[in-house]
């Protein structure tokens, strides 16, 4: 009875021309990063880059606020995906070295539901840089073969692309003892298939691209739940398709994943089914995007090459990279504040 009335509900809603997605959740609060670059080797430049997050359809970003003791800062962008990025600098005489930088997020869930069936004519030179391999991530040899067995039979865009999260939601697993969010080298992981959610994403996206499907990673940083939380090792990665006539949506078959390895949950549950279902086009909205693509030459340019991934800060004294995977050793801290 219940569910009859919440359908008749939904029906009247849209009846009115009220969309599914104004019922969407949302989700708000402050995040605060500070980093203190000083116990690093003296007598040499520093340089900082920090993900910059930007408005978009499903965030909303304000109250942006910049301090430290930094000789120049400034915000550009990467020239291949338009990744926002906050760089700041220290002269070579510097004992100090710190940055605090925060802003306020209002974040909604994403429900990209109704896909349609039902393809368009498109181009796919349009999006060749969501066709292309990159360094971890090849479309040919194996991942080919791969991709070309996942999707035999399969016509368009969407039905590749629900085959390949089908995949890699039943095939993939969490791994804990990852470092970080993982480097998502994609041939490995057809070897070994455990990783955290760059891994897993990465798979999604080397096979989908494989297959002629434009897709794209996304960094982000988790929200916190609670008043106040330490959220600094909370980044996290999913993966968006390229639907001809339609738009990006969204998948995280990693999230799946990770919620089977919590719950204690296997592929035949009824809840795997539901997480299934809803990170497919669905992502809730305790996270704020930060940052996109692969192999990112940042702005300024970095002295060390290109970058796998840019969902940490990067620093550089002098020419040395500083390990991001280690805010200990860093210094750098996030906190979430809720507002």
């Amino acid at each position: 009875m219940k569910k009859n009335l919440i359908v008749a509900l939904l029906a009247a809603l849209l009846t009115c021309g009220i969309s599914a997605s104004a019922l969407s959740k949302s989700h708000s609060g402050i995040l605060t990063m500070e980093v203190d670059l000083s116990a690093q080797a003296q007598g040499q430049i520093a340089r900082l880059w920090i993900p910059y997050p930007v408005s978009d359809r499903y965030q909303f970003i304000s109250d942006i606020q910049t301090s430290g003791d930094y000789s120049g800062i400034g915000v550009y962008t990467d020239r291949s995906y338009g990744t926002a990025i906050l760089y700041a600098e220290w002269s070579k005489d510097a004992t100090s070295r710190k940055l605090k930088f925060l802003f306020k997020v209002e974040r909604q869930e994403v429900r990209r539901g109704a896909l349609p069936a039902q393809e368009p004519t498109w181009n796919p030179a349009d999006y060749a840089t969501y066709l292309k391999p990159t360094s971890l991530g090849p479309t040919d040899g194996e991942v080919k073969k791969l991709s070309d067995t996942i999707t035999d039979g399969k016509k368009t865009v969407l039905e590749k692309a629900k085959a390949i999260y089908d995949w890699t939601c039943e095939n993939m697993y969490r791994e804990p003892k990852t470092v970080g969010c993982g480097k998502g080298d994609v041939c490995t992981l057809l070897e070994k298939p455990g990783g955290k959610c760059t891994d897993i994403s990465s798979v999604f996206i080397a096979l989908a691209r494989a297959a002629g499907v434009p897709a794209r990673e996304v960094f982000s940083i988790r929200l916190g739940k609670k008043p106040q939380q330490d959220v600094t090792t909370w980044q996290h990665c999913w993966a968006e398709f390229f639907l001809p006539g339609y738009g990006w949506v969204p998948v995280d078959p990693a999230d799946v994943r990770k919620k089977m390895l919590v719950e204690k949950i296997d592929l035949k549950d009824a809840k795997t089914n539901a997480y299934r279902d809803y990170f497919w086009g669905g992502i809730d909205p305790y996270r704020v995007v930060i940052a996109h693509g692969r192999d990112v030459m940042l702005n300024p340019p970095q002295k060390g090459g290109p970058l796998n991934t840019f969902g940490y800060p990067y620093a550089e004294v002098g020419d040395h990279p500083i390990d991001f995977y280690d805010p200990a050793a860093f210094v750098y801290r996030i906190t979430y504040h809720e507002k």
